[in-house]
């Protein structure tokens, strides 16, 4: 009996530590299932859906189009500018940085103040401090490296499906500030290199991108893939804005960069509005992670190597064609002497009498702080010069040269990224002199 109790008493510890085998393997799972879920949930970042992509060149267009209308065309200058922006960039971030999830609105506002700035610091470089293209370019892509060697010694990954932890986060602001900055001075660059005009520029860009779309199609590893469309879209968003701000003569669509951002902005409020309501870049299940292929992903590395050398020989052939400067960009003015009275002996009065006028306005323009008036008159001077140039170049080549080196140093100073009013005021004086 006493053998019969002791068997009957093990089988239901048996029973029993069964069964608290199988409640722990549930709970754990279940825990798992919610920590799962949770890092999903709790993602900082959207699903890269044809949203994201078209959101993003929306972003990088507004990028160029708005940092060019406040800095020059309301002559707040570019130092002033990139502050002012910088403040706000640095609270808009924060204010993305204390949320738990990813919220559209405050997303996106931080995507375009970033495109904002990140433009204004590569302007900085090139029109304040005479940095080079090729170098700023180099030394970005140098820093983009730095930093996603960093994150990737640090985390481990540099999906963006994994931003969850506030380090992950904060390298993946960095990262993408350093690609605008890098995609608009390559962007720039390449018009430098190449004197195309920016509706022709644009097709470099989405060639690369749709060579980047097929080479992930077909295998390529998808983080690469990801990050190389996310910076060939800054020179593509850049190039948009400039062809459709630019003006006729500069071969753009003339619609003005004030015009151009007010469309890109209402286009970018609109479809953050309608991801907000719809959750259309929001994917509640998640999918295993298809595994990935060595093989594949060796043989498209060598396809975007060869992509990279097609391109790069592209761009070495448009170079050795002749070009002038890109569209937008003032040459260096050539100053020539000219004599006391020599313009008013050579020229009719009436024609440098309209000069003189639309001179000295905009002078009194500069004197009085309103750069857009005196961008504006600088505008009717170089129309009424170039309306004068078929009569007065062939009465006096010699004093033609002279007064339109004069006038080419005003539209320098006066369309300069960051406008200096003690240049404008010289070059307005020196043709003024000129003129009388």
């Amino acid at each position: 009996m006493i053998t019969l109790r002791t068997h009957r008493t093990d089988s239901s510890q048996r029973r029993l530590s069964d069964v608290s085998v199988r409640f722990r393997f549930v709970s754990e799972t279940t825990r798992s299932a919610e920590a799962t879920t949770r890092r999903h949930v709790l993602s900082k970042v959207p699903e890269i859906t044809v949203w994201f992509w078209v959101i993003k060149v929306l972003c990088t267009t507004v990028g160029e189009s708005f940092a060019d209308w406040i800095n020059a065309s309301l002559g707040v200058g570019l130092n002033v500018t990139a502050i002012m922006f910088t403040v706000v960039l640095a609270v808009v971030l924060g204010w993305q940085l204390t949320l738990d999830r990813y919220k559209p609105f405050v997303y996106w506002l931080t995507v375009v103040l970033v495109s904002v700035t990140g433009t204004l610091y590569t302007d900085i470089l090139t029109d304040d401090l005479g940095v080079a293209l090729a170098l700023s370019t180099s030394v970005f892509a140098a820093t983009l490296a730095v930093v996603f060697g960093v994150w990737w010694a640090k985390e481990r990954t540099l999906s963006i499906h994994s931003i969850t932890t506030m380090p992950r986060e904060l390298f993946y602001w960095l990262a993408i500030l350093v690609t605008f900055a890098l995609g608009t001075a390559a962007g720039d660059w390449t018009l430098e290199l190449t004197g195309w005009s920016p509706g022709i520029a644009v097709l470099l860009p989405v060639g690369l991108i749709v060579a980047v779309a097929v080479g992930w199609k077909l295998g390529a590893n998808a983080v690469l893939s990801f990050w190389l469309a996310y910076i060939l879209t800054r020179p593509l968003g850049a190039n948009l804005g400039d062809w459709l701000g630019f003006s006729a003569d500069e071969h753009g669509l003339g619609l003005g960069v004030a015009i151009t951002s007010v469309i890109f902005l209402a286009a970018i409020l609109a479809t953050v509005i309608y991801l907000t309501v719809t959750h259309a870049d929001v994917i509640e299940e998640t999918n295993p992670p298809q595994a990935a292929n060595p093989g594949h992903e060796r043989v498209m590395l060598a396809y975007f190597a060869v992509v990279a050398v097609a391109a790069s020989a592209l761009l070495g052939w448009a170079h050795a064609q002749p070009h002038g400067a890109p569209p937008g960009a003032e040459g260096p003015a050539v100053i020539t002497a000219i004599a006391p009275g020599q313009a008013t002996a050579k020229f009719p009065p009436a024609d440098l009498a309209s000069l003189h006028t639309i001179t000295l306005d905009t002078l009194i323009k500069v004197k009085a702080g309103d750069q857009a008036g005196a961008t504006a008159s600088a505008e009717n001077l170089e129309t009424a010069w170039d309306q004068a140039q078929p009569t007065l170049e062939p009465m006096d080549e010699d004093t033609w040269t002279a007064v339109d080196g004069r006038i080419d140093a005003v539209l320098t100073s006066i369309r300069a990224a960051s406008p200096d009013p003690a240049t404008e005021t010289h070059a307005l004086d020196d043709l003024l002199t000129a003129l009388v």
